[in-house]
């Protein structure tokens, strides 16, 4: 069961929280992140991407990096711009999209947890951004931004959020550049902390939704401060990392478009006819192709989209991953009528997430005479099916909206 509990937040003052909320580290790219940071000093990226205030030919990984972000993480709680509460507290962390609303509480999770398989993945990790997320946290002694995590809320945490929401005061509201809402509440009461405590240790699985490399980095550098202290307890904050969990049933999961550079050079007609072994091919003149339904997808090339259905029997008695959309395509149509057989490897595809317009699919197709797939997106049942298997997700399956804002709560190490 699983293991939750409440913690010294350190967090921005009620005045400065919508100029240090940022968005996580990874959908920034180093020359946004700049460009954010010369307009905006308290914003949380001059934590999450020091290497903005380096010299720009700085190697992102290079220590100096981790250095500056630690000393920038200690000069916001000089100035007051971030402050620490006295006791631990749980969090509601409420986040609006197109009016649709979700609500997750803010805690930390146990790293035993993730170890044990409570906490589920669903992806793989890659090395190079594990190792970046280690350096970070071991060197800022703190959890920066927080796992975004799901389950199935039992009938009586849902309504303890809800009246808690309609019966005390908000600290934070504001609404991002996005156009997100973000709206936060500190649950303080001792009595409602025990309750949360309790309910969730009736929780028997929790999902990772988004952030796997953040979650484990955040469990590497806690095994790494417990074989340093072996007289540990347990009970100090490096057993724990940064979560906010959700509801699974309030979350948005968007498709994640495919993009590639070529199509292997086969002419269009071609390549458009190789799809009618394995699918309903049928030509939408003039109109984007929006997928409506599972195992259809949007074909664009050479200026002209197509609808594609597949064929039953190409997924009929395939296991949970195989029936996925992204399996399907990468099975029939990336391998091996395009000849990519790895995508998280191969520089000839890239992925767009479902918050672009079907018109950036095609741009980028254009631009070097490729082909873009618009794809439906993966659902929450089908995530904790997989999860729940111990299987894997091919890379880039989902794609969550609205992202959590990095920087409205961060959880120190050595509180």
């Amino acid at each position: 069961m699983a293991l939750f509990q409440a913690f010294r937040a350190v967090r921005p003052a009620s005045e400065k929280a919508e100029k240090v909320a940022a968005l996580p580290y990874d959908v920034v790219s180093r020359e946004e992140a700049r460009e954010i940071g010369e307009t905006n000093p308290e914003s949380f990226l001059h934590i999450d991407r020091a290497e903005m205030d380096l010299d720009p030919e700085t190697d992102i990984y290079d220590p100096m990096v981790y250095q500056k972000a630690r000393e920038n993480l200690d000069r916001f709680q000089k100035e007051g711009i971030l402050i620490q509460d006295e006791k631990p507290n749980y969090y509601l962390y409420e986040l609006i999209r197109k009016g649709k609303s979700q609500t997750g509480i803010v805690g930390v999770s146990s790293i035993d947890d993730y170890m044990n398989g409570v906490i589920k993945k669903h992806e793989l990790t890659r090395e190079d951004k594990e190792q970046d997320r280690i350096r970070h946290v071991d060197v800022c002694d703190a959890n920066t931004g927080p796992i975004f995590l799901a389950c199935r809320y039992p009938a009586e945490l849902l309504t303890l959020m809800e009246e808690w929401k309609d019966t005390h005061v908000l600290v934070y509201d504001f609404t991002s550049d996005d156009e997100i809402t973000h709206r936060v509440w500190i649950v303080d009461e001792e009595e409602t902390i025990r309750t949360i405590d309790s309910l969730f240790g009736g929780i028997s699985s929790i999902y990772i939704a988004d952030g796997h490399h953040r979650a484990a980095s955040a469990v590497k550098v806690g095994l790494k401060k417990r074989a340093e202290h072996s007289d540990y307890t347990g009970k100090e904050e490096f057993n724990f990392f940064l979560s906010v969990v959700f509801p699974y049933d309030q979350l948005t999961i968007l498709p994640y478009h495919r993009i590639v550079k070529d199509i292997k050079g086969m002419e269009p007609k071609a390549f458009i006819g190789s799809m009618k072994f394995n699918f309903e091919l049928m030509a939408m003149p003039g109109f984007p192709c929006k997928p409506v339904e599972k195992h259809c997808f949007g074909l664009y090339v050479d200026g002209e989209w197509f609808h594609l259905k597949a064929y039953p029997d190409i997924y009929a008695g395939k296991d949970s991953v195989g029936q996925l959309d992204v399996s399907v395509l990468q099975d029939k149509v990336l391998g091996p009528v395009l000849g990519i057989s790895d995508p998280r490897t191969d520089e000839r595809i890239r992925f767009m997430g479902g918050n672009h317009r079907l018109k950036d699919l095609a741009a980028a197709a254009d631009e070097t005479g490729g082909a873009a797939f618009a794809m439906y997106p993966t659902s929450m049942e089908e995530l904790m099916t997989i999860a729940d298997e111990g299987k894997l997700m091919p890379p880039k399956s989902t794609w969550f909206e609205p992202k959590l804002r990095s920087g409205l709560f961060i959880h120190k190490l050595s509180d």
